[in-house]
C-alpha cells in the first residue's frame, strides 16, 4: 500500500517590503512609546543627573548623544530615503493621481502648524522653531493604530503612511535648507565627490550594497564636517541604491534596495527610534516654572501639532475629493479620516529632532519637549477615540 502523500509546503517568499516596514513600525511605535515613558521617570527620578551626565560622556570626538543624533538617526534617515524612493518609484506614489492625496495633505499638514507656531512666536528669536510641530511620526502613529486593530480600514493605514512619507520628504529638504550651519567648502566639496562616485557605481550597474554603504560611511563623515547636517547624507545615499522596479510583486529579492529596506527596517524601529527617544525625551519637570507651560514655543508646538496638522490636512482632504481631484480612502467613513488626521498630529521623533537643531538653550529645549510630549499625547489619545466612535458609523457618513 503505498504511503500518503505528504503535502507540499509553499515556499517561503519574504515578506512585501511594504509590510514589513508596517509591521516593524507599528510594533516598533509601542516600543517607542515604551521609551519615551521610560525616558520621562528617568528624568524625574533620583537618577536624573546620571541620565543628563551619560549623554554628554565623549565618546571620540562627539558626545553620547551626538552620536546618537547625527550617527544613529545618520542610519533612519537612510530608511527614509529608501522608503521615499521605493513609494515613488515602485509603491504608493508611482503615479500622479496617487501621489495627489497624500502631497496635498501633507503639504497643508505642514504649513498649518507652522502658521500656528508663528501665531505665538512671530517676530522673536524663537520663530526659529517654525518647522518643529510641521513633522508626523509614523512609527508612533501605527502603533496607536495597531493599538486599535481591526477598527480602522487598511487604505487609511496606507494613507496614514504615504502621507508620513511625503512629510519626511519635506522635513528632509526643511533640514537641509533651513537648519545648515556655516558650509566649510572642501568637506562639501570632498561630499560631492562622493555623490559622483554612487552615481558612477548605480550607472555601472552595480547592485552588491556593499560598495554604496562604504561609500555612505566617507559620505557621512564629509557631510557631518561641512555644516550640512550629518543625517542628510542617510537620504542622499538613499537616492543612489539601485531598485528593480516590481508593481504586483514587490517581494523581489534581486532589488537591492528592497533588500537593504529589509535588513535595516527592524533595526531602526526596535533600536535606533528607541534609542533617540529615550535620550531626547527625558524633560525634568521637577522645578520646572509653571509659566514654561504656557510660554510661546511650549504652546506653539503643541497646538501646532494638535490643532494645526488636523485642520490642514483635514482640509486638504476634504478639498480635494469635493473638487474631484481625488477619492476618499476607500471603505472609510468621514470620522475615520478625521480621526487619521488626528493621528498625524504626533509628532514625535521628527519634531524633537527638528527642535533640537532650532534651539541649544536648555529652557527652550524643555520648552520643545514639552509641546512636543503634548501635542502628541492629546493627538493621540483624541484621535484614538474619535476612530472607536466613528467606527459605529457607515462609509458614506
Amino acid at each position: 500500500m503505498n504511503a500518503p502523500l505528504k503535502p507540499v509546503r509553499a515556499l517561503k517568499r519574504p515578506l512585501s517590503a511594504i509590510r514589513t516596514v508596517m509591521a516593524n513600525e507599528a510594533a516598533g511605535g509601542i516600543v517607542l512609546m515604551v521609551a519615551a515613558a521610560a525616558a520621562l521617570v528617568v528624568a524625574n527620578s533620583a537618577l536624573a543627573e546620571s541620565y543628563h551626565h551619560a549623554l554628554h560622556i565623549h565618546l571620540g570626538p562627539l558626545s553620547l548623544l551626538h552620536w546618537i543624533n547625527d550617527g544613529l538617526m545618520a542610519v533612519f534617515f537612510l530608511l527614509v530615503g529608501l522608503e521615499i524612493k521605493r513609494e515613488a518609484l515602485d509603491g504608493r506614489l508611482r503615479t500622479w493621481p496617487d501621489r495627489v492625496l497624500p502631497g496635498l495633505a501633507a503639504a497643508a499638514g505642514m504649513i498649518a502648524p507652522a502658521l500656528v507656531y508663528l501665531a505665538f512666536n512671530a517676530g522673536s528669536g524663537t520663530a526659529r522653531g517654525w518647522a518643529i510641530p510641521a513633522a508626523t511620526d509614523i512609527a508612533f502613529a501605527l502603533g496607536v493604530l495597531a493599538l486599535l486593530g481591526p477598527r480602522v480600514p487598511i487604505s487609511l493605514k496606507i494613507f496614514l503612511s504615504a502621507v508620513a512619507i511625503v512629510d519626511d520628504l519635506g522635513a528632509v529638504i526643511i533640514i537641509a535648507l533651513f537648519y545648515t550651519g556655516s558650509l566649510d567648502g572642501v568637506m562639501l566639496a570632498s561630499a560631492a565627490g562622493v555623490l559622483a562616485l554612487l552615481l558612477a557605481l548605480n550607472r555601472l550597474g552595480v547592485r552588491a550594497l556593499s560598495p554604496y554603504l562604504l561609500a555612505g560611511l566617507a559620505l557621512w563623515f564629509f557631510v557631518l564636517r561641512s555644516g550640512v547636517h550629518a543625517t542628510v547624507a542617510g537620504v542622499l545615499l538613499a537616492l543612489f541604491v539601485p531598485i528593480r522596479p516590481s508593481p504586483g510583486r514587490p517581494e523581489d529579492v534581486e532589488s537591492p534596495l528592497h533588500r537593504l529596506e529589509h535588513a535595516l527596517s527592524p533595526w531602526v524601529s526596535f533600536l535606533i527610534v528607541p534609542v533617540f527617544g529615550f535620550a531626547n525625551a527625558g524633560v525634568t519637570l521637577l522645578g520646572l516654572p509653571a509659566k514654561a507651560l504656557l510660554d510661546p514655543v511650549t504652546l506653539g508646538v503643541a497646538l501646532g501639532l494638535f490643532l494645526g496638522k488636523q485642520a490642514g490636512i483635514f482640509a486638504a482632504v476634504r478639498l480635494a475629493v469635493a473638487t474631484g481631484l481625488a477619492a476618499r480612502p476607500a471603505g472609510a467613513n468621514w470620522g475615520q479620516v478625521y480621526g487619521v488626521t488626528l493621528l498625524c498630529g504626533i509628532g514625535f521623533t521628527m519634531s524633537l529632532f527638528i527642535g533640537g537643531l532650532a534651539f541649544t538653550d536648555g529652557l527652550h529645549e524643555t520648552e520643545t519637549k514639552l509641546g512636543v510630549l503634548a501635542g502628541s499625547l492629546l493627538s493621540g489619545i483624541v484621535g484614538a477615540v474619535v476612530l472607536v466612535l466613528a467606527r459605529r458609523r457607515s462609509p458614506d457618513a
